[in-house]
């Protein structure tokens, strides 16, 4: 039911609404009163009216918006928040390298940066498309909660809202720009240096994505436009044409690694061998076969192989001869007569170590394979139109259900096939994945899936706004209360499925994961204004670390602040009574605890570690105070000692 107006007619609303019906070109957004809204941009309307140039500002090729100045601002400034580990809601805690992290990603990926900058092989991510429905962040620009408080929507005591961005408020850009400017800005100071980022949008933003993809990762670290054929059939509910995809951006850091696909299944049939490093390959004859496959024809190409059963040795020699322990390896035609090889003697010598000697019984003789490897150069070169059938979002439905789900938990989670597609020509190994807008968390579960059927060991780092679920939607009776409980449990469930599933290849997978949550800093304001403490807040003060904080929580803000990753293993001993964190095998000791003894900063000392971190009132007396540094000069004099 509408709600009545009580007001006339914004004539000014009206005529605006005229003119960009004429041209659409002068009718664009800003700031007006700290209110977004639609204005006519004069000088352009000026020109359109006028039969000549009309003087005004120097024209230049740029592309900007309201507060793209506070958004670049916004990314570059500092903030005093951390990550707290939540063990209870994670999944083997201990020997996990995984990480699924709740809150706003902006500040996430602030606090990631000293850590993993530059070591994130692939990003994915599918943000809010500003379709009018969706919902969108609004970052403080530093306005003061009467600011706040004129605007409609959620906000919290940070200062961040969830506003919806309908079709009412002109579905504005620049809100979305403001979003998208200062997450992407951080986010390629993560990516390596042969990193990839795969951002999926439809036709609502995908022109601005580009250009602000172009302006933060260059124009030439443009890879393409795919066109990820989600919806065959296309969208009835749409006016004129059904759309039947989504985009795909992909950008390169500096210089991206592509793999490309696996060949068809015809050709993989053929590489029907595996070696002892898990690569395929296949079987060739080194006899040159076809035209000019004679002796006379290429006599350059005519020479022996001799080849010592018991010790593998394998030489060549144009010269015939008999040589005590060595099989004679000649290319012989079918017919019997000499032929010739595809190799020149030096090319078979340099890559003897692919040649395979075989003894066939059928034709009495000895012959010689070349192991032919599957490698990245056989592979097929991705197109700009991926028509597969898993990357159809009916797919993402079917995998969602097939976990135990409701479909109305989550509506319209992301297929597999697109992510596992964008995982299969970016990543190796044990790279690391990251996904700033994880949602229903597909892309860990394609990133699991995969290293089950390859044997990877890639990593995932998980982040999402733990968005409240609506009290009358499927998901909040289901008992999820935001959108990061239904990412968890997918996870949960995900990676005890193709655990039980796996083969060989998959039975060590990691299916776990660190659950950390964004908070303010474990810190009392004083630490990092210590000039405003007075006397009469000593008392209070006696400590600078918050009362609701623990060990593990300051363990885990030491680990961001020194730059050591945030899944590393973390192994707690006890020194003479006293909880001792161990981190990265001898990396990183912390201890919190108090009433530090010189027994214990020696034992903690000679173990030589890189950084030692304790709390600034942790020693026993100023006896250990004094001593401290000499101890550490006796036995780790490299130790970079911090205190908190």
């Amino acid at each position: 039911m509408d709600k009545l107006k009580m007001h006339s007619i914004n004539k000014v609303d009206d005529n605006i609404e005229k003119i960009a019906g004429l041209f659409p070109n002068c009718v664009t957004e800003a700031k007006v009163d700290n209110k977004l809204t639609k204005v006519v941009d004069f000088d352009r309307l000026k020109q359109e009216l006028s039969n000549f140039v009309v003087e005004g500002n120097e024209e230049r090729y740029q592309f900007t918006w309201p507060d793209k100045k506070k958004s670049i601002l916004l990314a570059n400034a500092p903030i005093a928040k951390t990550l707290r580990p939540y063990m209870d809601e994670s999944v083997d805690f201990d020997n996990t390298e995984n990480l699924y992290i709740e809150g706003d990603n902006l500040d996430v990926l602030k606090l990631l940066q000293e850590t993993y900058l530059g070591k994130v092989k692939m990003i994915y991510i599918d943000p809010p498309y500003n379709t009018g429905n969706d919902f969108v962040y609004k970052d403080n620009f530093a306005q003061n909660t009467e600011e706040y408080l004129e605007n409609s929507g959620q906000f919290d005591e940070e200062g961040y809202q969830m506003v919806p961005n309908t079709e009412s408020n002109g579905r504005f850009h620049t809100d979305w720009l403001n979003i998208m400017y200062p997450r992407l800005k951080l986010a390629k100071d993560l990516l390596a240096d042969d990193g990839v980022i795969f951002i999926s949008i439809d036709d609502n933003e995908v022109e601005n994505l580009k250009k602000i993809c172009n302006e933060v990762f260059g124009e030439d670290n443009f890879l393409a436009a795919i066109a990820n054929i989600n919806n065959p059939k296309g969208r009835s509910d749409d006016k004129y044409i059904a759309p039947a995809h989504e985009y795909l951006l992909i950008y390169a850091k500096v210089e991206a690694k592509i793999y490309g696909w696996l060949p068809e299944e015809n050709v993989l049939r053929r590489y029907n061998k595996v070696d002892n490093k898990g690569m395929r390959y296949r079987e060739i004859d080194l006899r040159k076969t076809g035209d000019n496959d004679r002796q006379e024809d290429r006599p350059n190409l005519f020479y022996y192989f001799y080849y010592n059963c018991e010790t593998a040795d394998l030489c060549a020699s144009y010269e015939n001869k008999e040589m005590l322990g060595y099989q004679k390896i000649q290319p012989i035609r079918k017919d019997g007569s000499l032929g010739n090889w595809r190799w020149q003697m030096s090319t078979a010598m340099k890559n003897r170590e692919v040649l395979i000697p075989k003894y066939s019984s059928s034709g009495n003789k000895w012959m010689l394979y070349v192991k032919d490897i599957l490698t990245d150069e056989l592979r097929i070169k991705p197109t700009t139109a991926w028509t597969f059938k898993d990357v159809n979002s009916e797919r993402g439905t079917e995998q969602f259900i097939s976990l135990g789900f409701d479909k109305t938990v989550f509506p319209k989670p992301k297929p597999l096939g697109t992510i596992d597609r964008s995982l299969r020509i970016a990543t190796k190994n044990s790279d690391l994945i990251l996904d700033f807008f994880s949602g229903s968390a597909t892309t860990a579960h394609a990133v699991m899936q995969l290293n089950a059927e390859d044997g990877g060991n890639r990593k995932f780092i998980m982040v999402q706004l733990p968005e409240t679920t609506d009290e009358k939607s499927e998901a909040y009776k289901a008992g999820y209360k935001n959108i990061c409980e239904i990412g968890k449990e997918r996870i949960r469930r995900a990676g005890a499925k193709i655990k039980e599933e796996a083969t060989l290849l998959g039975q060590n997978l990691d299916a776990g994961f660190r659950v950390l949550k964004l908070e303010s800093t474990n810190m009392k304001d004083v630490y990092y204004n210590p000039a405003e403490l007075n006397v009469s807040m000593f008392d209070e003060l006696a400590d600078n670390i918050k009362k609701d904080r623990n060990s593990q929580d300051l363990l885990f803000q030491v680990m961001l602040d020194l730059g050591v990753f945030l899944s590393s293993k973390i192994e707690e001993i006890t020194i003479n009574g006293k909880k001792v964190f161990n981190v990265a095998e001898d990396f990183l000791i912390a201890c919190f605890d108090k009433d530090l003894t010189d027994e214990t900063i020696e034992a903690i000392a000679r173990k030589k570690p890189y950084y030692f971190v304790m709390r600034d009132s942790s020693m026993a007396d100023d006896s250990v105070a004094t001593n401290f540094e000499q101890i550490f000069a006796t036995y780790s004099p490299d130790t970079v000692r911090k205190v908190l």
